[in-house]
């Protein structure tokens, strides 16, 4: 997880940078403007957000984790309100700044289906090495997610 996080808050800096400093090929055209631009916040509907938010709590709801982990913690009455606490701060730092961010420097109109955003960001900024290092992150997350499942599993078994 902490490649993840590395990666998230690595590109939230490289994007605040070129948005204050302007120090990459993206650095003319990004704004914060680029938000509500080209149609605003919804443009084509809230059902695509509606979708996304599904994908998003799937993301943070692995429940059967939390209570097979809850039984090997040495003290549960507080490690799991506070681990459960910060879950509106993480949705707030590595989904919504994450976006905020990366709309901020690309706009939305300039993605296509199929192809990641972050990959589509670094190419916009000239960082052709942050679409190999967001490869990386994926399958290393892909991993982890196939890690988590197969532990979750042999403790309930």
């Amino acid at each position: 997880s902490m490649v993840k996080v590395t990666a998230i808050v690595g590109m939230i800096l490289i994007c605040a940078g070129v948005l204050t400093i302007g120090f990459s090929d993206a650095g003319d055209t990004a704004t914060v403007s680029n938000l509500w631009n080209d149609g605003g916040f919804f443009p084509n509907g809230i059902g695509g957000m509606l979708m996304t938010l599904q994908i998003v709590m799937f993301a943070f709801l692995a429940v059967d984790l939390v209570g097979v982990t809850a039984g090997e913690s040495k003290d549960p009455k507080t490690v799991l309100p506070k681990a459960i606490n910060t879950v509106p701060w993480r949705i707030a730092v590595f989904y919504v700044g994450a976006l905020i961010m990366i709309l901020s420097v690309v706009p939305w109109s300039t993605f296509k289906p199929g192809v990641s955003p972050f990959v589509k960001a670094f190419e916009e900024m000239g960082l052709g090495v942050g679409a190999a290092i967001v490869n990386f992150v994926v399958l290393t997350a892909a991993l982890s997610s196939c890690n988590s499942g197969m532990y979750s599993t042999g403790r309930m078994l």
